[in-house]
């Protein structure tokens, strides 16, 4: 690879390599303000050119890495730091061993950790940055590290990736901002990095305390979740949990057992927060 940084996210260092400069300064700046990241790491991305031409013309950018998926359609060089949250993304749902992965978002008050998890538009990432914009301590919003020894939450703050509508809606002062890209996949998305508290302490786990399945957009909703029922949902929402075998089963069964399970359903963001701040309350 002709250029790579390397950064540490929580307790994972990676190695993101590129054909072009623009991808690697792109990344060396959102993670500008991270804890010093590990000579040596533990997973590796890189982006390159699917073909040797297409470095120079219509450039476009192939994600792959220590672990890799067939099939992955290439991005154009303009989306080469989306490029590199996906490889990130990848080399973890795949090859990540030490923790029980929950495809959640996390927030930390007073030690102990709200965990929300829910299909794609659910609305986890956008309630997570509202809340650390509250005083909440942002632990991630793409996984959950579980640790299968102790139960404990560990951080994993990657960037926020904000969507389409939620770009505006999320003020987080001081926090460092991505370049705005349009026309991705998935629409106009901007990565916002946490704030200086968040990662200074992302070294310091949490005890999980709530776990939460909401859904944006629906008529406002508040109903127990059986841990049977959490149980099942979070082995959807896990990448690694038939990986670890009979830790993650352990992990997983400790979890639902010890923590209350709740979803909520609400129509906009700020009814959702509300809602947040109610059931942490009770």
């Amino acid at each position: 690879m002709r250029r790579a940084v390397n950064v540490r996210v929580g307790p994972v260092t990676f190695r993101i390599g590129s054909d072009w400069a623009a991808p690697v300064a792109a990344v060396a700046d959102l993670y500008r303000d991270y804890p010093p990241a590990a000579p040596v790491p533990d997973l590796t991305v890189r982006l390159e050119a699917p073909r040797q031409w297409r470095r120079w013309l219509r450039p476009q950018v192939a994600v792959t890495g220590d672990f890799g998926l067939p099939g992955m359609v290439p991005l154009p060089l303009a989306h080469g730091l989306l490029a590199a949250e996906m490889g990130m993304n990848l080399q973890m749902a795949l090859g990540h061993r030490r923790h029980l992965l929950l495809h959640a978002a996390s927030v930390e008050r007073d030690g102990a950790a709200l965990v929300m998890t829910g299909e794609s538009g659910a609305g986890k990432s956008t309630l997570s940055a509202l809340l650390a914009a509250r005083g909440w301590r942002f632990m991630g919003d793409e996984f959950a590290l579980l640790a299968p020894d102790t139960g404990l939450v560990h951080a994993f703050p990657r960037p926020v990736s904000l969507k389409n509508e939620s770009i505006a809606a999320v003020q987080w002062d001081g926090a460092r901002a991505g370049p705005v890209l349009t026309n991705t996949p998935k629409g106009t998305i901007r990565h916002l990095a946490p704030d200086a508290a968040a990662l200074a302490a992302s070294d310091r786990p949490a005890r999980a305390a709530l776990l939460l399945f909401p859904r944006f957009g629906q008529p406002p909703s508040v109903r127990p979740v059986p841990p049977g029922e959490a149980f099942a949902r979070l082995t959807q929402a896990s990448t690694n949990y038939v990986a670890l075998g009979e830790a993650g089963f352990r992990a997983l069964v400790r979890l639902v057992r010890a923590v209350p399970a709740v979803a909520v359903d609400y129509p906009d963001t700020e009814s959702g927060i509300a809602a947040v701040e109610a059931l942490w309350a009770g």
